[in-house]
């Protein structure tokens, strides 16, 4: 059986990406020996000043994962790079999302050697929120790998601008439907918050960062509200520093009486009533390269109206299984949530969702990880991608 290792973060980690390497490594544990190296320390606190880690939260648990590396010690990365040499592993898989691990990942990749493949998931190629040097970082991490997995159209493109002839495949994000732990029917769900049957529930979820676009679904609510009865919005996860801003649009457009903030980390074991009592999944975002958002929701079996940005259009049918609308647009945001409800389309939206479900099973993942495993990777390709 070969051998693979997987880096990145894992419980007791929080967030989507150590959600993503749990799953990812139970579904290559089926076929492969795994070996699960994380993180001793991810970022240093004076960078991320909110608890990194969640240790009540252990569904996404990896038995046997090794928390060796520093992202900020060099000797320590030289370290952990010359012992997972000597192992000789068929392959190196990396978690890429931030310009912040290319030191680390460079170090690494320079220890590793030629001699090991090394892949990289990009999760975002760059960061959602640039900076000044995040172009440089980025390559300086990226252009010393085999190949790459890329989950959207946009960061494909975004890769050739690093590596004009990367060796890459595009698969869609998985879906997550880990989180559907106690199979909740929607009435049990809206028991449990405290929501009448009766009402049309759109949701809002997770970390509120300016780039999700949170205040056009706030602008929309209120054409929203004078179509639909009845209707709530749940803006569900804990904000940076700017929640006064959105508070302000509720107030000044009087939404108190139909939007409910729910300003807190929602952890794993709690998240599936508020997908569960929802009927539309809203991601308003600016920019985007892929959301796990979408793919929780998928794992519901629920739709979503998502924007025209980066690789939301990719994985969402307009028309099918959500909407696809213009980003920074309310109107647009207003029209798609009032069609759903006006057309009746939860049903057939939600059989959509069930038949495109192979398309987003982490055996299509598996798939294209195995194609690395089983054979050399050329030092060079024409490009194409696997749909």
């Amino acid at each position: 059986m070969r051998n693979i290792v997987l880096i990145g973060p894992v419980y007791p980690y929080k967030g989507g990406i150590a959600h993503y390497s749990g799953l990812l490594y139970r579904a290559l544990s089926k076929k492969y020996n795994v070996e699960m190296v994380s993180y001793k320390m991810q970022y240093p606190k004076i960078l991320f000043k909110k608890d990194q880690k969640d240790f009540g939260n252990d569904m996404f648990r990896v038995e046997g994962t090794e928390f060796l590396i520093n992202t900020a010690n060099p000797f320590n990365i030289a370290k952990v790079g010359r012992s997972l040499k000597r192992k000789r592993p068929d392959l190196v898989i990396m978690q890429w999302w931030h310009p912040y691990f290319a030191p680390c990942y460079w170090i690494l990749e320079r220890t590793l050697g030629k001699e090991v493949k090394k892949v990289f998931i990009c999760h975002n190629v760059f960061p959602h929120e640039r900076f000044v040097f995040d172009r440089f970082l980025t390559k300086l991490a990226l252009k010393r790998a085999d190949a790459f997995i890329v989950h959207s159209m946009s960061d494909e493109r975004d890769l050739l601008t690093i590596k004009k002839n990367a060796d890459f495949r595009y698969n869609p994000h998985p879906t997550y439907n880990a989180f559907k732990l106690q199979n909740m029917s929607k009435q049990q769900a809206r028991d449990r918050l405290h929501i009448s049957y009766d009402a049309r529930i759109l949701l809002f979820f997770g970390f509120v960062r300016e780039y999700k676009g949170l205040k056009y679904l706030l602008q929309a609510m209120r054409d929203i509200r004078a179509n639909l009865a009845n209707i709530r919005l749940l803006v569900v996860g804990s904000f940076d520093n700017d929640k006064q801003d959105y508070m302000k649009i509720i107030a000044d457009n009087n939404l108190f009486d139909c939007v409910e903030v729910f300003d807190h980390y929602i952890p794993d074991h709690e998240v599936e009533p508020y997908f569960a009592a929802s009927d539309l999944v809203v991601l308003p975002y600016e920019s985007a390269t892929q959301s796990g958002i979408v793919q929780i929701a998928y794992g519901f079996e629920k739709p979503v109206v998502v924007t025209d940005v980066g690789g939301l259009p990719d994985v969402v049918e307009n028309g099918r299984t959500g909407y696809v609308v213009k980003a920074k647009n309310p109107k647009a945001l207003s029209e798609a949530v009032v069609d759903y409800f006006f057309q009746n389309k939860e049903q057939e939206f939600a059989e959509n969702v069930r038949r495109a479900a192979d398309r987003f099973d982490w055996d299509r993942m598996v798939e294209k990880i195995d194609s690395f495993v089983q054979q050399e990777i050329p030092v060079q390709r024409e490009l194409q991608v696997e749909m």
